[in-house]
């Protein structure tokens, strides 16, 4: 893992197309702004992992596929 030092209004580059710049400083906090090509995918870490969590929950679910499809169905009649 590379660290750097940077301060209020320094950048960093990564490759060509990618620039993290430290927009503010409070406290324990940092406000980062992040210029990327729109293909890039930018999570926050924490957020990542919870969709990874729900995914690997989803997987596991007893429900099988028809059965969801039943209860979708169902549901959408409901609301008809």
């Amino acid at each position: 893992m590379l660290v750097l030092s940077r301060k209020k209004g320094e950048s960093i580059l990564i490759g060509e197309d990618i620039e993290i710049s430290i927009i503010e400083i409070t406290n324990d906090q940092i406000k980062l702004g992040i210029k990327a090509p729109k293909e890039v995918a930018i999570l926050r870490k924490e957020l990542y992992v919870s969709i990874e969590h729900t995914n690997r929950d989803a997987e596991q679910s007893p429900i099988s596929m028809t059965e969801l499809k039943e209860q979708f169905n169902l549901l959408k009649k409901e609301k008809s």
